[in-house]
């Protein structure tokens, strides 16, 4: 009796230690996803600032040539004035010099002609220094509406200049990560440009098993490929955008819903990402939005296949646009 009765402690015992061990497991897991959900809301915030701070960007620079346009139209104007002014000066002067020819001529004439001779000489030559004034302060106006439009169209050149290389580099990118997949284009992947953003989108079925976060053999050789290829684009940023079907998950472990499974999935692409390749993980985030960003809403089987992906999206750096902005 007492033989059964140490038995059964001793099973008790080592049953409630192995009882422990998963419970342990499953708070370190979940405190591990409390810190991921945490840095994904920073990086998701630092997304959003930067395609504000691109909007705000083309918004200045549309700004910029209204401008632009407004100040040739008032120099045009400008201009216009002032040659105009010119002439009546040039007109004043001529009838000035004919006056004082007159006048001089009326001095040895009688009296009476000499004083209204004067007289009206007195006047051409208040009139002539009011005009001289005149064309001297709209002479410095058309400088300065010269002066501010220069400034203006080095400003927006410099601006488009840098906004064509960045999108010749966007079109070169985009030819380097074709080229680089070339041998996985029927396989379910898609490089296409978009808002200035080369896209590359992977169908779950290269990837994941269904439901699943492990990454599949041919998909890992494929973000290889895409890897080697963003090593020596630095100034490229990189976002790794899980998205799944309309179909609720109801998991009871680590993956609970699809908003989990997205991010996670998103999670493991950027250190399949990081594994081999010299990438500066401070150029990559990882971001889910689970079944609220649909290629095709419809509630079919094939639209729900081509909605369940993940986009690889790269995006050029705007350091220099700040720069400009900045110092202007």
């Amino acid at each position: 009796m007492k033989k059964s009765i140490i038995v059964a402690v001793i099973a008790g015992v080592i049953m409630s230690f192995y009882s422990c061990v998963p419970a342990n497991k499953l708070t370190e897991e979940q405190n591990k996803r409390k810190a991921c959900e945490t840095e994904l809301a920073a990086m998701k915030a630092a997304h959003d600032s930067c395609e504000t701070a691109r909007t705000e960007l083309q918004a200045r620079l549309n700004l910029l040539r209204k401008q632009t346009t407004e100040l040739q139209q008032d120099s045009a104007i400008c201009g216009v004035k002032y040659r105009d002014m010119s002439d009546d000066y040039s007109n004043l002067k001529s009838s000035h010099e004919e006056l004082l020819a007159k006048y001089n001529q009326a001095m040895s004439g009688n009296e009476a002609s000499s004083k209204k001779m004067s007289g009206q000489l007195q006047q051409t030559e208040s009139e002539l220094l009011e005009k001289e004034d005149q064309l001297n302060s709209e002479k410095m106006h058309l400088d300065s509406l010269n002066i501010k439009l220069r400034d203006r169209e080095a400003k927006v050149n410099e601006l488009e200049n840098i906004l064509k290389s960045k999108d010749a580099a966007v079109d070169a990118l985009k030819k380097r990560i074709s080229d680089a997949l070339l041998g996985f284009a029927n396989k379910g992947i898609s490089v296409y440009e978009k808002n200035g953003k080369v896209y590359v989108s992977m169908e779950e079925a290269l990837l994941f098993p269904s439901g699943s976060t492990l990454v599949q053999p041919e998909g890992i050789e494929a973000l290889n490929k895409l890897a080697q290829a963003l090593e020596s684009n630095e100034d490229i940023n990189v976002m790794v955008e899980g998205h799944t079907d309309d179909v609720p998950m109801h998991g009871n472990g680590e993956i609970k819903d699809n908003w989990d499974l997205s991010v996670m999935r998103a999670t493991a692409i950027v250190k399949i990402l990081l594994q081999d390749a010299k990438i500066d993980p401070k150029r990559l985030m990882a971001s889910g939005v689970s079944e609220y960003d649909p290629i095709n809403p419809a509630k079919t089987k094939e639209a729900r296949q081509k909605n369940r992906r993940t986009d690889i999206i790269l995006s050029p750096k705007l350091d220099e646009l700040f720069k400009i902005l900045n110092t202007r």
